[in-house]
């Protein structure tokens, strides 16, 4: 890491000064001038850190982003064609009618012959609008594998949320923007993910990314998550046909409650957030925005979601590289998060 030259240091010591004395007018000014310098100073334990200005805008928080107006007027005024077709005229009775059409679009399924006509599904779901999500808190080789994937064998936009830049993981995300402007749009903040020690929880930065998009279908993928050939078509289709989400892995409780397994293809009742699309609309109003880490925030996600969950009956072309998210944080840490986040999931369960 680049050291700071010392006219920069003795602005960041005048400026913590100013804070100790509740001089925040100063201290705000000081920052100011140190941003010019070309460095980024942040409140720290012992202090405060210094470290090297992107090159790219950040805003402070995920919650300091704005969702523009343009947005919220389309999500007012769009006619979306999934709902169209997965819901009948009386609201109430949305559920039924989504079950009635997937059960149609299984038979149909069956009657198939070899496989499943990926062009054939593609022409299908042309007038679905399709974004991926992506939550950027570290590991840039892993973000820009995802990436190429995604752009390769889909023609789906990606938006993708930076996270404090950790590991130089915005930085990467920025030259990506920079090379594909047609299909890539990222936001950058400052505030770091809650695992490192910060205030941007999993939750809150997810939903924003939701609320940032106008597509009929968000799909949620992880970046340790590549795809190997057109995944997201298949999970499209089974979102026109009635699903309200459908991924690429599925899960069922057990007996007791305390541990899920993995489900065949089919209906089920949980999908895991590694690839998961869902229609938008009612994941906006279904996601644990408090949870701070990602670990059961998704069967948390799938329980509160009213339709259908499946997981399409043909193998899809993905593969998992190391999920560092879990691996590489720590153990007391990921343990602590994950059982806060299944206390709200055993609530779901005990009460339906």
């Amino acid at each position: 890491m680049s050291e700071a030259p010392r006219h920069v240091t003795e602005l960041a010591d005048r400026r913590l000064k100013a804070r100790a004395e509740r001089d925040y007018a100063t201290a705000d000014a000081l920052r100011q001038e140190i941003e010019q310098a070309g460095w980024l100073v942040r409140d720290s334990a012992d202090g405060y850190q210094l470290t090297v200005k992107p090159p790219f805008e950040q805003w402070p928080s995920v919650r300091s982003i704005p969702v523009s107006a343009v947005t919220e007027e389309a999500e007012r005024k769009r006619l979306d064609p999934i709902d169209d077709l997965a819901q009948a005229a009386d609201p109430s009775d949305d559920m039924v009618h989504a079950q009635r059409t997937w059960d149609a679009s299984l038979a149909t399924n069956r009657l198939d012959t070899a496989g499943v006509d990926l062009e054939r599904q593609r022409f299908e779901t042309s007038d679905v609008t399709v974004s991926v999500g992506l939550l950027v808190d570290g590991w840039a080789d892993d973000l820009r594998r995802c990436v190429e994937s995604v752009l390769q064998h889909t023609g789906a936009a990606i938006l993708a949320l930076d996270l404090g830049n950790v590991h130089g993981a915005g930085e990467a995300l920025h030259e990506l923007a920079e090379r594909h402007p047609e299909r890539i749009s990222a936001w950058h903040v400052a505030e770091q993910p809650h695992w490192q020690g910060g205030t941007a929880g999993w939750g809150a930065a997810r939903a924003k990314l939701m609320r940032l998009d106008s597509a009929d279908v968000h799909v949620l993928m992880e970046t340790s998550t590549v795809l190997e050939g057109d995944a997201l078509t298949p999970l499209v289709k089974a979102i026109k046909d009635g699903a309200v989400a459908a991924g690429w892995k599925g899960v069922n409780p057990g007996r007791d409650d305390t541990e899920w397994n993995e489900a065949p293809p089919g209906r089920v009742r949980a999908l895991l957030g590694y690839l998961m699309a869902v229609r938008r609309g009612a994941a906006l109003k279904a996601f644990p925005e408090k949870a701070r880490y990602y670990r059961n925030a998704d069967l948390e996600l799938s329980l509160a979601l009213e339709g259908p969950l499946v997981v399409p009956e043909e193998r899809l072309p993905v593969r998992q590289e190391r999920h560092h998210g879990y691996h590489d944080v720590s153990a007391e840490y990921r343990e602590r998060e994950a059982r806060r986040n299944y206390d709200g999931v055993l609530r779901m369960l005990r009460s339906s």
